[in-house]
């Protein structure tokens, strides 16, 4: 998978809104004005969401440059956190929780009421 070949040891969820038109510039612009995290890390996979929810990009710094990387979900949206203007760290788990759709920093298991019983 990408976290193999691009040696990716961090993922950071920028939580909260922002605009996906921006670049590379633009994000490691927010990723060190609004979160106070270095874009220059290496390993370090920053994570962005926009208000539709049906796409996220990903900014990566790998020695000698930016990795951009954009995902589209064509059915469905992702339940990304909206509440905090903090980054989160994500363990390899909750990226995976959050490639399939899911909050990962919010997991709840939903009780179900059947209305007829058995």
């Amino acid at each position: 998978m990408l976290e193999d070949v691009a040696k990716i040891r961090r993922v950071v969820l920028a939580t909260g809104y922002v605009d996906l038109r921006k670049g590379i510039d633009g994000l490691a612009q927010i990723i060190g004005a609004n979160y106070g995290q270095n874009p220059f890390e290496e390993g370090t996979l920053f994570l962005f969401c926009g208000r539709r929810s049906d796409r996220a990009k990903g900014l990566l710094w790998m020695g000698n440059g930016f990795l951009l990387l954009y995902k589209r979900f064509e059915n469905g949206s992702l339940s990304w956190p909206r509440t905090s203007a903090e980054a989160a760290e994500l363990t390899e788990e909750q990226f995976r929780y959050l490639m399939l759709g899911l909050n990962p920093l919010d997991m709840k298991i939903k009780d179900v009421h059947p209305s007829k019983p058995c």
